[in-house]
């Protein structure tokens, strides 16, 4: 069953308010649910907030009825239907949709104006239907989700078009500036022609008596980093008699090469795959 969109809610609500009285929001939008037959499973979903996707949408349903005068609201979180919301149900029984609501804007007996959703004119059909679907809030989480999908795909490309020296002393700035140097730590690219399997190093503190080891792998998108690396990385550490070791790339790990990450024993181990 799919799920129902925000503007589903709008004529279940509704209905649950056509004995003209004064419902406070909550019960409404659990009324409606139950309208739509939404099932337990339907129910749990999470929004990026936390809160369940249903009485988000549920919630802003009641906000834009509100908006076009089809309820009220007397008091705070407390909705009664009005003669416009009446109309409104007797001429869409099949169900109110964001059109209707945006017809309403002409309507005297509306004291808000509709505003629909904007909509960028360089988007495709697919897209402006998954938007519509969406309330206010979970369209705010999409297009950010979006927007980081964006930058991490070109900070990949202007990577993969610079040298493997490049990536290997920008992974090294990143982990000092996520903390892993410490207060007074420092980090030393090792040199290629004899750095052993260790692409970086990063002290933890002055003296170098804590050290996390750094290898950092600039791959093609479609290659992926298997077990024979990640055990090479593993038998470098131990050569080092290193206890702490971060691997990088920019592509995938085998699942194979993941295993065995997890399982290396090394003495008081803390190495771990990240992929970019």
């Amino acid at each position: 069953m799919t799920v129902p969109t925000w503007d589903q809610y709008m004529a279940p609500s509704l209905r649950v308010l056509l004995d003209g009285g004064t419902h406070r929001s909550r019960n409404i939008i659990a009324a409606a649910a139950d309208l739509l037959g939404l099932t337990q499973e339907q129910r749990q979903v999470l929004i990026p907030s936390g809160q369940e996707q249903f009485r988000n949408r549920g919630a802003w349903a009641l906000s834009y009825l509100a908006r076009v005068g089809a309820v009220e609201r007397p008091s705070r979180g407390n909705y009664r239907i009005t003669e416009v919301g009446r109309r409104l149900l007797s001429d869409h029984p099949e169900g109110v949709t964001e059109r209707h609501l945006r017809a309403l804007s002409g309507n005297p007996d509306a004291p808000h104006t509709w505003k629909a959703f904007p909509t960028p004119s360089s988007r495709t059909a697919t897209a402006i239907e998954e938007v519509s679907a969406l309330d206010p809030e979970e369209q705010i989480a999409a297009g950010v989700a979006r927007i980081n999908e964006d930058v991490a795909d070109q900070l990949l490309t202007l990577i993969l078009a610079r040298e493997p020296v490049f990536f290997e002393q920008a992974v090294l700035d990143l982990l000092m500036a996520m903390g892993y140097g410490g207060a007074e730590g420092n980090a030393t690219r090792t040199q290629l022609s004899s750095d052993g399997g260790i692409d970086g190093i990063i002290d933890q503190d002055a003296l170098g008596l804590s050290r996390i080891y750094v290898q950092a792998k600039r791959y093609a998108r479609e290659n992926t980093v298997g077990r024979e690396a990640i055990q090479a990385f593993v038998g470098a550490l131990a050569g080092n008699q290193a206890n702490q070791g971060v691997f990088i790339t920019t592509s995938q790990f085998a699942r194979t090469a993941t295993a065995y990450a997890e399982s290396a024993s090394l003495p008081a181990s803390s190495s771990s795959t990240v992929n970019v």
